[in-house]
């Protein structure tokens, strides 16, 4: 598993979607986590912000509904944030692929092609 390629996908999404398929056309197979299905924990949403070098709210999809509504946009507290999005995964945004202790969010997707074919 150590040697995976993960792609956090949402089958519905036409930018999660592109991203699976430039994977695919590159001979990979990544293994799918439907992360909507299974709520990532608070510590695995920090891995990946520190797998990409971010703060919470570069991977948080902010025009989303549930983002007003919990009035996340005056929250300043990281932790407040990252527990946000693991009860509430439609925030974060989507694709985020990971390898090899690394993860880049796949805006535009043509980036995942950038991880994917470091050494």
């Amino acid at each position: 598993m150590a040697n995976d390629i993960v792609i956090w996908h949402n089958p519905r999404c036409s930018k999660s979607r592109e991203a699976l398929k430039l994977l695919q056309e590159e001979g990979i197979e990544p293994v799918i986590y439907k992360y909507l299905d299974e709520h990532p924990s608070k510590e695995e949403i920090q891995k990946v912000l520190d797998m990409i070098g971010a703060k919470p709210r570069d991977i948080m999809r902010t025009k989303e509904a549930i983002y007003k509504e919990l009035g996340l946009k005056d929250v300043e507290d990281d932790e407040k944030l990252i527990e946000a999005m693991a009860e509430h995964p439609k925030l974060i945004e989507r694709p985020i692929v990971i390898k090899d202790g690394k993860a880049v969010l796949g805006r535009p997707p043509q980036k995942v092609l950038e991880l994917v074919k470091e050494g």
